[in-house]
């Protein structure tokens, strides 16, 4: 990765030294601009290689990157439109929460981007309203799970990487009777923990019962519940890892982290997002990478393969900012910009239709999955989250709960459909009687009114 990074930045240098007198300009004026992120470990990568690229060729655009690190984005960047201090350019998740923010009057409309040509109409779904009308994103990337072990301890106890459940539970036994590894690196102790363990452990795996696409889109359409075995069974795995994580529960990221790079964990559940940091930190064995198991041999495989995040505009920005802006996102939508992204920031992949070879061996590793799977992004990230309580945030609350033992599996998913049920219609129960199907809720209101009529007689 160091090598690539210096390759793209001597290239940038060489290129400004170049096209200087292209830019020269006394009496040009500076336009600044602030992205807001999530990833807050991104910062020296925007600013050393990301934002030069951009700024080799716009010299009189300056860009500054502002990332942080937090379990609800969603939340801190709503808080920032509300008091005004969002930045003019604003990474975005997926779905529902941008679309809110859409919807409120906070993004741009930037259907009319040409460079958007450059995309599928997969990738900027995401980023665009439920009609089709209006996108107010460009796709930047996406992200898989799966995970990453130490090889050296694979070798050393003779194990193979498993394929199948069963395979999975027989190398953690292993792992677990040689007495020297943490067999499993998560944790649990805060809400960024269950965040993470919810979107590396219950919906990476969970993909494999629920048989991804068709599973969520019956989810939205109501025709199944979380209640259902397909939607229960990945909690009970997620119970199932519990005595193989040593003192995981008690533990937060950064020790979690550490207890794997150093050697003392054997497997590891990873976002690719963590690839980039992983191969920096790792650096007594070779790391190897193996996707989520299926429930039993020939089962067809299913990968959650995330469409990840975009950026927008914040449509409060000045007509200037909105402008130099707009000539930042055209950039996203070209081909340099995804070579650039690609090779320096591996385990993000990018969503527009170029052809990007990617250098990281562990990128290629994940990404061959696609090849031998279906794909399926997270499951409540599309319309399901967007009443309250959010599906999202109660499934990180009840994946919380569970590792700590407040719950059962079946208590979770019971608790996060009747949140569900509470405000999503087509998860509300219904009647069927003669062919007819009649709501709970409307029987519940034409009984009021019934009773109503029936005291004004009587």
């Amino acid at each position: 990765m160091k090598t690539q990074t210096l390759f793209i930045a001597s290239a940038l240098l060489a290129r400004s030294f170049c096209s200087a007198h292209e830019h020269e300009s006394s009496n040009a004026t500076t336009t600044k601009l602030t992205i807001e992120s999530w990833r807050g470990n991104d910062a020296e990568l925007y600013k050393s290689v990301i934002i030069p690229a951009f700024t080799a060729d716009h010299p009189n655009i300056e860009v500054e990157f502002n990332g942080i690190t937090t379990a609800d984005y969603d939340k801190f960047i709503r808080e920032k439109f509300a008091n005004g201090t969002a930045g003019d350019l604003v990474m975005l998740r997926p779905f529902d929460q941008s679309l809110l923010l859409y919807e409120d009057g906070q993004l741009e409309d930037i259907t009319d981007l040409d460079e958007l040509k450059n995309f599928p109409d997969f990738a900027k779904v995401a980023w665009t309203t439920d009609d089709g009308s209006t996108t107010y994103g460009v796709p930047m990337a996406s992200v898989l799970h799966g995970f990453i072990y130490n090889k050296d301890v694979f070798d050393k106890l003779g194990l193979n990487v498993p394929i199948t459940e069963k395979e999975f539970y027989d190398v953690l036994d292993a792992i677990l009777m040689d007495g020297n590894y943490t067999p499993l690196a998560i944790g649990g102790k805060g809400d960024f923990e269950h965040a993470y363990a919810t979107e590396k452990g219950y919906m990476s795996i969970g993909v494999n019962y629920w048989k991804g696409e068709d599973g969520r889109n019956s989810l939205i359409a109501g025709t199944q519940k979380l209640t259902d075995q397909g939607w229960t069974e990945p909690y009970r795995q997620v119970v199932k890892w519990l005595p193989y994580m040593g003192n995981g529960v008690n533990m937060v990221q950064d020790e979690i982290w550490d207890l794997f790079t150093k050697g003392g964990a054997a497997i590891y559940p990873a976002g690719s997002w963590e690839i980039s940091g992983l191969v920096q930190d790792v650096t007594s064995f070779e790391m190897g990478a193996f996707r989520p198991p299926v429930p039993k041999e020939g089962d067809e495989c299913y990968i959650s393969d995330h469409i990840d995040m975009a950026m927008g505009i914040n449509a409060e920005a000045s007509d200037s900012k909105k402008e130099a802006a707009r000539i930042f996102l055209s950039w996203l939508g070209s081909k340099e910009f995804a070579d650039v992204f690609a090779n320096s920031l591996p385990g993000f992949f990018p969503l527009s239709a170029f052809n990007v070879t990617v250098d990281d061996k562990y990128s290629n590793e994940f990404i061959s999955w696609r090849s031998e799977c279906k794909s399926s992004i997270r499951p409540f990230s599309q319309i399901v989250s967007r009443g309250e309580p959010s599906l999202i945030s109660e499934s990180f609350k009840a994946t919380g709960d569970l590792m700590n033992g407040i719950i059962t599996p079946e208590e979770a998913t019971a608790r996060m459909q009747e949140g569900l049920e509470s405000w999503y219609t087509s998860q509300q129960p219904e009647i069927k009687s003669r062919g007819t199907t009649i709501r709970i809720d409307a029987l519940l209101c034409f009984g009021a009114i019934f009773v109503s009529l029936w005291y004004s007689i009587f």
